[in-house]
């Protein structure tokens, strides 16, 4: 038994161990388009023909969403005036470089390391309880802001906001998380001592996810790291995390993300809102 090990040691690799990059490119991008773009970045260290198969369209066009054609259609920038050369440089575009779309009311983009289907639904996309009333609710642009307007609390006591969109919008078997995107005004009033409550889940269906929302720090910090609590955006913007959903993919469900707080009577102001943001959970 030993000599034969040693035979096939002196004889070279065994079938086993065959090389892998003596396969034909079209058959190695088949196989790097089945993983993930991480991955496929990943392979193209390895040798000049992976690098090949792996920056080729076979594999970003599996890795683009099925239906870009169609969301790029929904924006004023057509795809003939992107005027990429590959389909990497379209995935990647749309990863740093979110598109308007509907309108200029969403924002469309892509997880840049799964290539799931991400969003920012604009304060103008969103249903806000006396939002058309300027004596409750300001509407202006700001520079740092993708979107032509923002909305500014100035004066409520009942304070509701809802975002909704269908759910066929969104990569299948993905769990999602939302985020409210938004800034504090010094002077903001009512969301320290009676934080809001978020619910996501599906419209006629029970909710996945229910929580309190701290849009400021709270005085005490809580034992345990609250997921709320609010983060700093390097677009320049807070976002604090309303809750998840799973997206299973198949229904044709409607999903709605509300933010609430009706009960204290308090008078809120000096919340600044851009829109409600929908993205892949990390892990």
């Amino acid at each position: 038994m030993m000599e034969k090990e040693k035979e096939g040691e002196r004889n070279g690799p065994t079938s086993c161990d065959a090389d892998i990059s003596v396969l034909p490119e079209e058959c190695i991008s088949n196989i790097v388009s089945l993983t993930s773009p991480k991955d496929a970045c990943t392979a193209c260290a390895v040798s000049p023909i992976f690098r090949a198969a792996a920056e080729s369209n076979v594999v970003w066009d599996r890795f683009l969403p099925s239906d870009y054609h169609a969301i790029i259609s929904r924006s004023s920038t057509s795809l003939d005036s992107l005027n990429f050369s590959s389909k990497k440089q379209l995935y990647l575009s749309l990863s740093d470089n979110p598109i308007l779309i509907d309108g200029n009311k969403k924002s469309f983009f892509l997880d840049k390391l799964s290539g799931k289907k991400c969003y920012l639904l604009s304060a103008r996309d969103l249903s806000i309880a006396a939002g058309h009333n300027n004596m409750h609710w300001l509407w202006f642009s700001l520079a740092e802001s993708r979107f032509r307007k923002v909305a500014e609390l100035h004066h409520v006591r009942l304070f509701d906001i809802c975002g909704k969109m269908n759910t066929s919008m969104l990569s299948p078997k993905t769990n999602y998380a939302a985020y409210l995107v938004y800034k504090l005004r010094r002077n903001s009033h009512g969301f320290h001592r009676f934080p809001p409550m978020a619910s996501v889940g599906t419209t006629g269906g029970v909710e996945d996810c229910k929580q309190t929302v701290w849009l400021s720090r709270p005085k005490r910090e809580p034992r345990k790291q609250h997921p709320s609590l609010p983060k700093w955006r390097k677009d320049g913007w807070f976002e604090s995390k309303l809750g998840e959903y799973f997206n299973e993919g198949g229904e044709n469900d409607e999903l709605q993300i509300r933010l609430m707080e009706v009960e204290a009577g308090t008078v809120k102001s000096g919340l600044i809102v851009e829109g409600i943001e929908i993205r892949p959970t990390k892990g």
